[in-house]
C-alpha cells in the first residue's frame, strides 16, 4: 500500500491505510475506472473531483464551481455525467468544461443532488436530499439521453447508496435517516423500479446511519455507516455478515477498485455539513484503502447509449 498515508491499521483479516490525506470537507463518490485503472472521488461541498492511480499517486483535480453529489463515467471515455447542485452536466476531462444537460428541482432551494450510479443500459440513477436532513422533499431519479428524466421514488429526506445486484435485477437504495436499506425490483430493459421493500434494518444504536454503498461480486452489499465509524457488509438475504471498525467516525462511501478489484476505497468527511454533529480526529477527510478482505468488486457501468 502507498507511503502517502500516515496510518496503517491492521485488524485480523484486513488492513486500513490512508491512501491520500486530502482533507475533503465532504468526501464522497469513490469510482473506479477499470479501463484506465484510475480512481475518482469528490469533495461534495467544495465542488471538486479528484483522480489518481490505484495507489493514490498522480492526483489531478477539477473544479466544478458548485456543490457536486456524484458522477458516472461516460461510455465514450472522454468525461463524466455529474450531479451538481440542481441539475446534471457533462464534464469534459480534457478541457475541464461543463455542458448543462438538464436542470432539476430549481424550485426547491433547500435541495441538492447526492449519490448516483449508472445502470447496465447506460441510465444515470441518482437522488436528491434536503439540506436540513429533516424534510422529505427529495426524490430518486433516472436520466438517459433517450428517455429523459423519470422519478423512481419520492418522499425522501437524504438519498444515498444506489447500487445494483450483480445481475442488475435488484436496485438497493437508502434514505439515510429512515434506518433502513431498501430493495426494488429493477427492469433494466425499461428502467422501472418497483416493489420497494426493506432489505436490511440499520443498527443505529451506536450513532451510525446508512451512507454510500456498493455491491461485491458475491452479491453482498457494503454500506458506509457515517457518524458511526463502521463499514457494514450485508448478505443477499439482508442479514449482517460482518462489520469493519474504521479509524474515523464519518466514513461516507465505498467502492471496490484496483487492478484486481479487491481494494475497498473509502471516503470520509473533514467537516460535517450539520452543526449538530461533532468533528473528527486528525484523519478526518482522508481517502482510505482497505486490503486483505478476500472479496472482489464489480466493474462499474458507464453512462450513455450502448
Amino acid at each position: 500500500m502507498p507511503e502517502n498515508g500516515a496510518l496503517r491499521a491492521s485488524t485480523p483479516g484486513y488492513s486500513i491505510d490512508v491512501l491520500v490525506d486530502v482533507k475533503t470537507t465532504l468526501g464522497e463518490g469513490p469510482l473506479w475506472d477499470q479501463q484506465q485503472q484510475s480512481l475518482y472521488w469528490i469533495d461534495s461541498m467544495d465542488g471538486r473531483i479528484f483522480r489518481s492511480d490505484a495507489e493514490g499517486n498522480g492526483i489531478r483535480a477539477w473544479e466544478v464551481g458548485e456543490r457536486i453529489g456524484s458522477l458516472a463515467l461516460t461510455r465514450g471515455g472522454d468525461g463524466a455525467i455529474v450531479a451538481l447542485q440542481n441539475g446534471l452536466s457533462h464534464l469534459d476531462f480534457a478541457s475541464g468544461g461543463l455542458e448543462s444537460l438538464i436542470n432539476i428541482e430549481t424550485d426547491l432551494p433547500d435541495n441538492r443532488f447526492n449519490d448516483g450510479i449508472a445502470d447496465a443500459a447506460g441510465r444515470f440513477i441518482f437522488g436528491s436530499l434536503n439540506s436540513d436532513e429533516r424534510t422529505p422533499s427529495a426524490k430518486l431519479y433516472s436520466y438517459s439521453e433517450d428517455e429523459g428524466l423519470r422519478v423512481l421514488d419520492d418522499g425522501i429526506i437524504v438519498s444515498n447508496g444506489p447500487c445494483f445486484s450483480p445481475d442488475g435485477t435488484t436496485l438497493y437504495f437508502s434514505d439515510t435517516w429512515s434506518g433502513e436499506i431498501w430493495a426494488y425490483d429493477y427492469d433494466v430493459s425499461t428502467g422501472a423500479a418497483t416493489d420497494r421493500r426493506t432489505f436490511a434494518t440499520v443498527d443505529t444504536s451506536y450513532g451510525g446511519a446508512a451512507d454510500g454503498a456498493t455491491v461485491d461480486s458475491e452479491g453482498f452489499l457494503w454500506q458506509a455507516m457515517v457518524y458511526g465509524g463502521k463499514i457494514a457488509r450485508y448478505a443477499p438475504d439482508g442479514s449482517l455478515d460482518r462489520t469493519l471498525e474504521f479509524p474515523v467516525l464519518k466514513p461516507t462511501s465505498v467502492m471496490f477498485g484496483g487492478p484486481e478489484l479487491d481494494i475497498l476505497y473509502v471516503t470520509s468527511m473533514a467537516r460535517p455539513p450539520l452543526p449538530r454533529f461533532p468533528g473528527d480526529g486528525q484523519l478526518r477527510g482522508s481517502l482510505f484503502a482497505v486490503t486483505g478482505l478476500g472479496v472482489r468488486g464489480l466493474p462499474e457501468h458507464r453512462f450513455g447509449r450502448p
